[in-house]
C-alpha cells in the first residue's frame, strides 16, 4: 500500500461535478459527458499535492490517499473557486464589443482583459458583464483516484512547464533544471525561479542555445541567391 503527502507529484485522474453536471474531467466516461470543443480524448493531469494546482478543497483531499483508490470529496464554494463578488459584474458600453465585431447575447462567454467574461443581457447601449468565475459561489463534488506516485524529475519538471507555461520548452534535469534556447528565455526563467524552488527545490537555469549549423548554411544561401532565387538544388 502506497499513500502520499503533501509535496508528492502524482498522476491524478478526477471528474468535478456542480449541481450534478460535470464540468471538468480526465476520466474518459465523465469526459464523454461534456461539451469539448477541439478536444477528443482527456489530458492526462500530474500535479504537486498542496501547491495549489487544484482547488483548494481538493489539494487537501489528496493528502494521505492510497494510491490506485477511487475516492469522493465535497468541496464548498470557499474552498473551490470562492464566492461570486458583486464588482466583477460590470456595465460595458456596447461599442467596445462592437469595435471588435463582436455581436453580444445572453450566454456568450468570451476573453477580456485576460479575464474569463459571459454576457448576462443587452440592453440598448449596455451590456452587463460577468467577470466572476462560472463556478464561483458553487459547491463541488469531486471524484478522483491517484493513479500513481510521480518520481521521476523530467516528468516533475515538465507538468511544472506546462502548468505554468501551457508548454514545456527544451531542458535537461541535472542538479539544476537546465532550460536551453535562446538568450530572450533569460526572462522565462526570472519568471519561473521562484515557483521551481518552491515546488521542486531545484534551482532553474538557462544555457543559451547557438544556432544549428544547418541553419547558418540556409542563412548564407539565403544572402548569396535572395529569398525569390530560382536555382535549382
Amino acid at each position: 500500500m502506497v499513500n502520499v503527502n503533501k509535496g508528492d507529484f502524482v498522476d491524478l485522474e478526477y471528474t468535478g461535478s456542480a449541481n450534478g453536471e460535470v464540468f471538468d474531467s480526465n476520466i474518459a466516461e465523465d469526459f464523454k459527458k461534456m461539451n469539448n470543443e477541439g478536444q477528443n480524448k482527456p489530458k492526462k493531469l500530474v500535479i504537486a499535492i498542496g501547491q495549489g494546482f487544484v482547488v483548494p478543497g481538493l489539494d487537501k483531499a489528496l493528502e494521505g490517499k492510497e494510491v490506485g483508490k477511487f475516492f469522493e470529496v465535497d468541496v464548498k464554494f470557499k474552498e473551490g473557486f470562492g464566492e461570486r463578488k458583486r464588482e466583477l459584474v460590470k456595465i460595458i458600453p456596447l461599442r467596445v464589443f462592437t469595435d471588435k465585431k463582436i455581436n453580444p447575447y445572453p450566454g456568450l462567454t468570451l476573453a477580456m482583459d485576460d479575464m474569463l467574461a459571459r454576457i448576462i443581457t443587452v440592453s440598448g447601449a449596455r451590456v452587463v458583464t460577468d467577470f466572476n468565475n462560472p463556478l464561483a459561489g458553487k459547491d463541488l463534488h469531486y471524484k478522483f483516484r491517484i493513479s500513481r506516485k510521480v518520481d521521476d524529475e523530467k516528468e516533475k519538471a515538465t507538468s511544472l512547464f506546462e502548468s505554468l507555461l501551457g508548454f514545456a520548452p527544451e531542458f535537461e534535469v541535472k542538479n539544476d533544471i537546465i532550460l536551453k534556447g535562446p538568450k530572450e528565455f533569460a526572462a522565462i526563467v526570472k519568471m519561473l525561479e521562484k515557483r521551481f524552488k518552491e515546488v521542486l527545490g531545484k534551482e532553474i537555469k538557462l544555457e543559451i542555445k547557438e544556432d544549428k549549423v544547418e541553419d547558418k548554411v540556409d542563412e548564407k544561401k539565403e544572402h548569396v541567391h535572395g529569398p525569390d532565387c530560382d536555382h535549382e538544388h
